[in-house]
């Protein structure tokens, strides 16, 4: 189905909500917080591409970041979750390099995220393990939603 510009602007902006609500079920750390954002990154770039990885991943790291507190990381957000968004997007053979290279890409940015904050070199490996953990549960926990997804819309 071919969808219009506003259609699809609509979706991303609802896909993008629910990734800032998924976020606010958040842990807070000294080096930021962890959330379930990363599930609606993943959800999205699975289901829609990179695209709109891109877009739902950027958007909502930047805004929650703004709704939870941390203005400081709100570019570095955009930046780090839009990358992830967009990697993991990735189709076809390029599915597993695209999955590593958007861990790669969120986990390394909040890495130079801390260092040009002036956190120093120990916040920034601080913040590598909850940094994985986050992926890595996002990663599979929307590759099941995006399966179940698959398989409710098989059955119209």
């Amino acid at each position: 189905m071919k969808q219009t510009k506003t259609s699809e602007l609509t979706l991303l902006a609802v896909l993008t909500a629910l990734s800032v609500v998924l976020a606010y079920i958040h842990i807070p750390t000294p080096t930021g917080f962890l959330t379930l954002l990363d599930v609606g990154i993943y959800f999205t770039a699975f289901y829609l591409g990179d695209k709109a990885g891109i877009v739902v991943g950027g958007l909502s790291g930047f805004l929650i970041d703004l709704l939870l507190g941390y203005p400081q990381y709100m570019i570095h957000s955009l930046i780090a979750h839009g990358a992830q968004g967009f990697f993991a997007g990735w189709t076809g053979k390029k599915r597993l390099p695209g999955m590593v290279l958007a861990s790669v890409a969120m986990i390394g940015w909040y890495v130079v995220a801390a260092l040009l904050l002036g956190y120093g070199w120990g916040a920034a490996v601080a913040g590598i393990l909850g940094n994985v953990l986050q992926n890595f549960f996002g990663m599979g926990a929307g590759y099941l939603l995006y399966l179940a997804f698959q398989r409710v819309e098989r059955r119209k």
